[in-house]
């Protein structure tokens, strides 16, 4: 008996709809995480921009004193300490990432890389705020790490404006 690879399967991006419902759960299996990662980025964003006691140098919420309360527990002090040169424009930095990479998931712009950043604002959280969470699994920003790796290596291949993009490109391509 032999066995062969099937060199036959479609790209994970939008076709011209064959296939079977496999074909259809693949392209649309990361729909949820995106979207879920997407809004959540999004409102954490607009959270911090409109919180006048989180974007604060000092004071109760304030970015400014919750970097102060993690910075001896957290896995790399000098980033905190970078932070708290200055925590309000950390705090608007975070904020301003969070909406970015929020909006680019979302509506699937430049995925990969808003994913990547989702990535290296869960990781630099883990690392600083949730570093200190016993067990590990209580901290939340890990947890967001792992899920931004599956769009860091998709992107987003439905309802997106890349998808869009691709399709554009191969279309014009298949004209010449």
């Amino acid at each position: 008996m032999t066995h062969s690879m099937r060199m036959d399967t479609h790209s994970g991006y939008l076709d011209d709809g064959g296939g079977d419902w496999r074909d259809t759960a693949t392209r649309y299996a990361l729909l949820p995480l995106r979207v879920f990662l997407g809004v959540t980025f999004i409102y954490a964003g607009l959270d911090k921009i409109t919180d006048s006691a989180f974007l604060s140098e000092a004071g109760s919420g304030s970015i400014g004193d919750m970097m102060r309360a993690v910075r001896d527990s957290s896995a790399i002090p000098a980033l905190v300490d970078l932070s708290l040169k200055n925590p309000v424009g950390f705090g608007y930095a975070i904020a301003a990432g969070e909406l970015a990479v929020g909006i680019g998931t979302l509506i699937g712009l430049f995925a990969r890389l808003a994913a990547f950043g989702g990535a290296l604002i869960s990781l630099s959280l883990w690392l600083t705020v949730s570093w200190q969470s016993d067990p590990y699994y209580y901290g939340n920003d890990l947890a967001y790490l792992m899920a931004w790796l599956p769009l860091v290596l998709a992107g987003a291949s439905v309802f997106s404006i890349d998808a869009r993009i691709r399709a554009r490109r191969r279309q014009r391509a298949g004209a010449y």
